[in-house]
C-alpha cells in the first residue's frame, strides 16, 4: 500500500502496516531532518529522502529474515576471497540538503580501513562499497542511492537479486559484482535465500559455501 499525503506530524505516532510505504512530499532538509531526530535510531520504520519527498516503509516480517541471510553471504564470500571489511547495517546516510537512505545492510571493503572502530559516520566519510536493500526498492530511494553514491547496490525482492552499479552518477544493472567477479551471483544468491525457506538457514549457508567450493571461487 503507498499513500502520497502533506506532512503529517508527529511521524512517529504514524500506524502503517507491515509492507506499507507513505510517501511525503515537499519536505525541507531541516524538517527531514528533524524527523529522523523524532524518529530516534531504535525503530521499525526506515526512511529514504530526495528531491523534496520523504519515504516511510515498515518492512514486511520476511524483509529481516533475507537482510539477514544476505549479510551472512556476503560475509562468507569476502572471507574466502580474503576481503578484509567492516559492516554497518542500517546506518543513516546523508548527503547535506540532498538525500538521506537507511540500506538494510552495508559493508566498506575497499574502505574499511576508514571505518575502523567508528561508531558513527562523520561528514566526510565515504558511502559504503556495498549497500543491500530486500523488498520493493522505490524511486526515492534509488535516488537517494544515487545522491550518496554507492559504488554498488543489490536489491532483493521477487524472489530475484539485481545488482546496480554506479556509472556516471546513474545506475546501471549488471550480472557481475565487482567485488565478486566470475561468480553467477544472482542465481546462487536467489536460490540461497529461497532454499533457507525449505531448510533453515544453517543448512542453506552449508550448501551455498559448497557451491563455491565446486566453483572454485
Amino acid at each position: 500500500m503507498t499513500a502520497v499525503s502533506p506532512v503529517v506530524k508527529p511521524v512517529s505516532q504514524m500506524r502503517l502496516a507491515p509492507g506499507s510505504t507513505v510517501n511525503i512530499q515537499d519536505i525541507s532538509w531541516e524538517e527531514f531532518e528533524s524527523i529522523l531526530q523524532e524518529l530516534g535510531e531504535k525503530r521499525s520504520l526506515r526512511v529514504a529522502y530526495s528531491k523534496s519527498t520523504l519515504e516511510i516503509m515498515v518492512p514486511l516480517p520476511e524483509h529481516e529474515k533475507s537482510k539477514d541471510l544476505i549479510s551472512d553471504i556476503v560475509k562468507i564470500l569476502l572471507k574466502i576471497a580474503g576481503k578484509s571489511y567492516e559492516p554497518f547495517g542500517s546506518t543513516t546516510f546523508k548527503r547535506e540538503n540532498i538525500a538521506g537512505v537507511e540500506p538494510d545492510a552495508c559493508f566498506y571493503i575497499q574502505n574499511y580501513q576508514r571505518m575502523i572502530g567508528r561508531r558513527k559516520l562523520e561528514p566526510n566519510d565515504p558511502p559504503p562499497d556495498l549497500a543491500i536493500e530486500t523488498d520493493v526498492t522505490s524511486k526515492t530511494t534509488l535516488d537517494a542511492y544515487e545522491a550518496i553514491a554507492v559504488p554498488e547496490l543489490w536489491i532483493y525482492d521477487s524472489k530475484k537479486l539485481r545488482i546496480y552499479l554506479l556509472r556516471d552518477g546513474r545506475y546501471i544493472e549488471s550480472d557481475n559484482s565487482p567485488n565478486f567477479p566470475n561468480l553467477p551471483l544472482t542465481q546462487i544468491i536467489a536460490a540461497t535465500v529461497e532454499r533457507a525457506w525449505q531448510v533453515g538457514t544453517v543448512q542453506a549457508l552449508k550448501e551455498f559455501e559448497e557451491v563455491l567450493d565446486r566453483s572454485r571461487f
